[in-house]
């Protein structure tokens, strides 16, 4: 299977690389046309780079918080993390007009971290833990954060362009305004190197103290790590839901739930699915482009509402 996603994931790369507004030829590459390299190395490399690494974080992301929260339904978008990184990002823009890519990333990680921090608060006070109750919950809460957002931009009248900067897109990537999405490596690493105590985390807080983790710190550990790279993506890229709950689940369906093994096949997957949605959106009104926003949306939320009725069943 690894084997199979990677050849597939290499043939999305080089279609990536190939389609869009002004095609590029191997041919042209092969004779050294400036415009076609300055195509590739300004435009179309740093995008696949920028969607890789997007899918890969995000689905990393959704994995930790599924783990953290013991429920397979639950990712950033339906947790209202994503709400959240957005409130965080207009804030800094509101109280601080010349705010720098540093202080906008910091802003969203606190807004989503302390967002996620209440969620989980909000779920352990909840009795009856039916397995659909918990997303269609954090659907309604991330509605309540979304509402605040677009309340607080209409307020300062930024609404207007805060619906076009926060949709995830990624044609606006190009060489010299994506190198933020970087930050991400470093999350991934540190997502592997912690995927057995997040599996461990993932049996509950009495098997996991019972087992000598440190529930607390491991789970806030997760916590930062998920908002680092929400923060992230939304300030590069906007907002794209469902990869992180998509990808985790199909994966966990096949080969089980020890992060340590499947880990590379969920960050693989999420990069495939990211690949397929904006070659997709590149496709469907050629030579314009559809969102990426819209295309994951549309892709992921048929997929959730699949396992959400599989799960009632």
């Amino acid at each position: 299977m690894a084997l199979r996603l990677s050849v597939i994931f290499f043939l999305l790369c080089l279609v990536s690389l190939m389609v869009g507004s002004r095609p590029i030829a191997w041919q042209a590459l092969l004779d050294g046309s400036q415009s076609a390299w300055l195509t590739l190395t300004a435009s179309r490399i740093p995008r696949l780079v920028a969607i890789v690494l997007t899918g890969v974080g995000l689905s990393i992301s959704g994995v930790i918080l599924q783990h953290i929260v013991r429920n397979r339904f639950v990712e950033p978008a339906t947790s209202g993390g994503l709400d959240a990184a957005k409130l965080g990002v207009l804030v800094s823009l509101t109280m601080l007009p010349s705010a720098t890519v540093t202080n906008k990333v910091l802003f969203a990680v606190v807004f989503c971290l302390l967002a996620n921090l209440l969620f989980i608060a909000i779920i352990r006070r909840i009795e009856f833990k039916n397995t659909v109750l918990i997303p269609v919950l954090g659907l309604m809460y991330g509605s309540v954060l979304s509402s605040v957002a677009e309340f607080y931009a209409y307020k300062n009248n930024i609404l207007q362009s805060m619906q076009g900067w926060l949709l995830g897109d990624f044609s606006k990537v190009v060489q010299g305004h994506y190198e933020l999405i970087y930050l991400i490596v470093p999350i991934v690493i540190l997502a592997y190197a912690y995927a057995h105590r997040f599996t461990v985390l993932g049996m509950g807080q009495d098997m996991s103290a019972s087992l000598g983790l440190n529930y607390a710190w491991t789970a806030t550990l997760g916590l930062i790590l998920v908002s680092i790279t929400v923060a992230t993506s939304v300030i590069t890229i906007g907002a794209i839901p469902f990869v992180g709950l998509v990808i985790p689940n199909l994966v966990a369906l096949k080969y089980g739930e020890n992060l340590s093994r499947t880990l590379p096949m969920v960050a693989l997957g999420g990069a495939c699915l990211l690949l397929i949605c904006d070659i997709l959106g590149r496709l469907l009104l050629y030579p314009f482009e559809v969102p990426i926003g819209l295309t994951a949306g549309g892709v992921g939320g048929i997929i959730f509402l699949t396992l959400i009725l599989k799960g009632v069943r």
